[in-house]
């Protein structure tokens, strides 16, 4: 599998191969032009960008931005892979054609983009038969595209607002701090909007912070995840995450060597999520587990 950015990748057309609509390379190519499209375009909308609706609290906002980006998403990938399935987060599942779908998320981190922070994201990730096979994450205010490809590892390539293909500079590899001891792990997490699953999760965040060097907050679940592959940050825990909002940075994460997971064995998810390098991976489980996370107040 070619690396994204290594001059095949960003700005090129035809990522679809019809006599192998599966393979993984070309869906990591179409994930990582996507999500690259998606992030020009929230980029370039400028203003504050209007509340349409709300989902789990009234401080649960969806913008025009989000409803925006995420048709683009879905043109883009149906005008190549017309038969493929797409999960977004705005519009639910459509399609019922072959065994790939795309699970998207066009914007997560909406809170941020509406106060013009930059830890905003577009996510793509594409699923085989139940399995993700390709993850793009591009953090657009900051200019940088995470991707991984099942078993091809996890990478890092900067500039793509402004990729022309061959122009492109060659991506980073991406590998996860090890060895880090809990008491020296800086910890990413982030927290619901209901006031119930707040006052728990605030109780649970207390519990950690004097376990470990510090706490940061940050407001997407993609990019903590891409933080943790990048090594920005040593682990990351959340509770209330949907697939859409790790789907991609869940592969990029475990390709650059975290381990990505539930309590207790349970698949990553909503009930809880965590990722880090497997020695601090343990001892993060067992410091959540003692305080009953997956409860709300």
């Amino acid at each position: 599998m070619s690396e994204p950015g290594a001059g095949d990748g960003v700005g090129r057309g035809g990522a679809s191969h019809p006599g192998n609509p599966g393979n993984p390379g070309d869906l990591l190519e179409l994930a990582c032009r996507v999500a690259v499209a998606a992030g020009r375009l929230l980029i370039g909308r400028g203003g504050r960008p209007e509340v349409v609706a709300t989902k789990s609290s009234p401080t649960d906002v969806v913008t025009e931005a989000d409803r925006a980006a995420e048709a683009l998403i879905r043109d883009l990938i149906g005008d190549v892979r017309p038969g493929d399935r797409i999960l977004g987060e705005e519009g639910g599942e459509t399609g019922s054609g072959s065994g790939v779908r795309w699970i998207v998320d066009p914007l997560d981190g909406t809170v941020n983009y509406l106060y013009g922070l930059a830890d905003w994201a577009v996510s793509v990730a594409a699923e085989v038969d139940g399995t993700v096979v390709a993850g793009a994450v591009f953090v657009p205010r900051r200019d940088e595209l995470y991707s991984a490809g099942l078993g091809g590892g996890a990478w890092l390539s900067s500039g793509a607002l402004d990729w022309r293909g061959e122009d492109a500079a060659g991506p980073a590899k991406l590998a996860c701090n090890a060895d880090v001891p809990l008491d020296r792990a800086l910890v990413a997490t982030g927290f619901g909007y209901e006031a119930g699953r707040r006052l728990v999760q605030g109780e649970v965040v207390a519990g950690v912070l004097p376990r470990v060097r510090d706490i940061r907050r940050g407001g997407s679940a993609a990019v903590d995840l891409c933080s943790v592959a990048s090594g920005s940050v040593d682990a990351y825990y959340e509770r209330g995450v949907n697939l859409w909002d790790i789907a991609a940075g869940a592969l990029i994460a475990s390709e650059a060597g975290a381990r990505v997971t539930g309590l207790h064995g349970r698949p990553a998810g909503p009930s809880m999520t965590m990722a880090a390098a497997p020695p601090l991976l343990a001892e993060l489980h067992d410091l959540l587990a003692s305080m009953d996370p997956e409860r709300d107040g």
